[in-house]
Parts: structure tokens; sequence; C-alpha cells
């Protein structure tokens, strides 16, 4: 089931990791950071609401989904209560489950807006196009992933790591020329539209897009 969700989700435009029990999410999340939790209550090493409640507690969270079989009015007060933001009952399409994920990061105070500009560059996030004034650009999925995470930290230098993180799952196969041709890709595709000089290469920390004004 795991397995299909984050299928799914990645099917529209999500970066997705699977962790099957508790600890496996804690070794995630002690590696990586993620906008969003799709969280499940029966795991094997241990109650979903119990470890959400903890972690609330003692660390920074992220959004939570729980998405469980239990569907009783009282299993959705108590989710609700241990720190859920929101809580959808087993069958879910696929569809809601990733509508419910953007509007939680529509929310104040979490990183997500609904269409970046940097000069005359927007990025609408929901439907995962980009123009340069009047000018779509054509990306492909990984390639919008990769503008959308530079647009949103203009000005200063995103390290390689952190765009690996965003762009790929742990189980996506990452060559070593991986980033670079897609960064390759996508300054070609600005520069078409007419956005010259913009993403920047940092040797040996990363990359950064500025507003050159044009």
């Amino acid at each position: 089931m795991a397995a299909l969700v984050a299928d799914g989700l990645q099917r529209r435009n999500f970066v997705c990791d699977v962790a099957h029990s508790l600890a496996a999410a804690e070794d995630a999340m002690g590696g990586a950071t993620y906008d969003a939790i799709v969280l499940d209550l029966g795991l094997p090493d241990g109650d979903g609401t119990d470890w959400l409640t903890s972690r609330r507690k003692y660390h920074e969270m992220p959004p939570a989904i729980m998405l469980t079989a239990r569907g009783a009015l009282e299993d959705r007060i108590t989710g609700l209560d241990a720190g859920a933001d929101d809580y959808l009952v087993k069958p879910v399409e696929i569809d809601e489950l990733a509508a419910r994920i953007r509007a939680l990061l529509r929310r104040p105070g979490v990183r997500i807006q609904p269409v970046i500009e940097v000069g005359r560059l927007y990025f609408d996030v929901a439907n995962r196009t980009a123009r340069a004034g009047d000018q779509e650009i054509d990306l492909s999925r990984r390639e919008a992933d990769l503008l959308e995470l530079l647009m949103r930290h203009a000005g200063t230098v995103v390290h390689r790591a952190v765009i690996e993180n965003a762009l790929y799952s742990f189980s996506d196969p990452v060559t070593p020329n991986a980033i670079e041709a897609t960064i390759s890709r996508v300054r070609r595709k600005l520069e078409d539209a007419h956005v010259t000089g913009a993403l920047h290469t940092v040797r040996g920390v990363g990359y950064m897009l500025k507003d050159n004004g044009a």
C-alpha cells in the first residue's frame, strides 16, 4: 500500500521516500528535510499516533496527514489532537490525497506559495508550469522541481546535497553527473526564454538563481 501511494504521488510531481516502520521514519528524517508526512497508524514497531505526539513534542515537524483504516469519530479526534494536520480514511483517491497535501503546504508558516516570482520568471506551483514574461518554458518534472527549488531560494546558494535530496527519493538511482545535466538543461531553457545569466554555478558548493534585471 505504501509503495502504491508513493507511486501515485510521484506521478503527481511529488518526490517521495517510503519508511515501513517508525524506526525507518526516524532514520529518514535524520538524514533529509521533508515538506510533509503521510502517516499510517498501525506500524510494525509502534503506533503512529504515539510517534507523532512524541515527535511534535521534541522536534520541529512538517505538516502530517494521517492515512489509516481507523475511521471512527473517536479515532479521528485522537489523531487530530495528537498533532495531525489532516486525517484521511482508507481507501482514498490519490488525487484527493495530493490535493490535501498541496492544501497543507499553502498554509501560513509553511514553505509553499501558489506562485513564485523572481524577476521575469514565474512558477505556478499547483500546475507545475513556468514562464518568462508571457513565454512558457517547457520543463520536465525534474527540471520543474529544480527551478522551483532555486526560485524559492533566489539570491542564495543551494547546496548540491539539498538539490539531490529534493529531486530524488532514496530509491532513485542518481548518476554522478545527474544534477549537472539537469542544471545544464534548465539553464539552456532559461536562455531560450531570454533569461540569460540568471543561473550561477558556485564551484564545489552548489547553484544559485539571481534576478539579473533582464
